[in-house]
């Protein structure tokens, strides 16, 4: 059992911070919005801190989940960032989907005050969060890989080391461009379906035991069927992970023409007022 600390409790650092206090682990949290982190705290029990750097004082590892490049940095630089307290030989564990640019930097800095650091982004949604079940693709050392490994299995189901700093990162890109390519699929298989006069139902029953099967059939073609889109991750983080994906493949070369079309799509959605629908919500644009 560590010592950790948990820096961010949004829908799913909030989750996270609780599986691994319901592990074992004694975890202190720290949250933008404090009472968010007393919530906390009335319901598993641990303590919180007023700042990353209180939060991280003395922990073995402390697991970061927040908004983006800038929020990580502003957590974990600084006389109030959480790298001012961490000992040599702790290890930081970040969770936010970033760019690769900034988990290579942030290890860097870590490297510098003999500290590990992990970029771990995630992928299960607020479900996956909530049950324990995420996949977590990770960056960096291995040694610093195997000691973190066995704590975040306390949320996940998958945790592989994909290879050094930044491969977390890079892998989590291929991730949103896959699922973006299907949503945007499955949306206009679900519009067809209703302009055919099809029992959509019956569709995706039968479809979804072949070929064409995916997470999101089997997860959201009912709720596209119904237009109903409050159920996952929001729009607006959407297109903040695509333009991380677009950024990165101007700098290496490949070619995404399928996902910016799909990232215009999502703009256009924001139009209609759904920058918290769910990425599900391409649908709308179809009716």
């Amino acid at each position: 059992m560590a010592q950790v600390a948990f820096i961010g409790l949004g829908v799913m650092g909030y989750p996270m911070a609780g599986h691994l206090h319901n592990a074992g682990h004694q975890v202190r949290v720290y949250n933008r919005t404090n009472s968010k982190a007393q919530q906390w705290v009335a319901q598993y029990g641990g303590s919180s801190a007023a700042t990353p750097a209180e939060a991280a004082d003395g922990a073995e590892m402390v697991f970061v989940c927040v908004g983006n490049d800038d929020d990580l940095r502003s957590v974990l630089q600084g006389e109030q960032g959480a790298f001012a307290t961490m000992k040599p030989g702790s290890i930081l564990v970040d969770h936010t989907t970033a760019s690769a640019d900034v988990a290579r930097e942030m290890a860097q800095i870590a490297a510098n005050a003999s500290i590990g650091f992990i970029d771990a982004p995630v992928s299960g949604g607020q479900a996956g969060a909530e049950n324990g079940v995420l996949t977590v693709m990770c960056g960096g050392d291995e040694r610093q890989f195997a000691q973190t490994q066995p704590v975040m299995d306390a949320f996940a189901r998958s945790v592989v080391l994909m290879g050094p700093s930044g491969s977390g990162q890079l892998t989590k890109m291929v991730n949103q461009i896959c699922i973006a390519g299907v949503v945007q699929g499955l949306a206009e298989g679900v519009h067809f379906a209703q302009k055919a006069g099809l029992d959509g139902d019956k569709v995706f029953d039968v479809i979804s035991k072949g070929a064409a099967q995916s997470w999101q059939m089997e997860n959201r073609s009912a709720t596209m069927l119904k237009g109903e889109f409050d159920f996952g991750f929001a729009v607006d983080w959407m297109r903040k992970d695509l333009d991380i994906a677009l950024t990165e493949a101007r700098r290496n070369g490949a070619q995404l023409p399928l996902t910016a079309l799909v990232d215009q799509f999502y703009a256009e959605v924001q139009t209609l007022g759904g920058n918290r629908w769910d990425t599900s919500s391409l649908k709308s644009r179809l009716n």
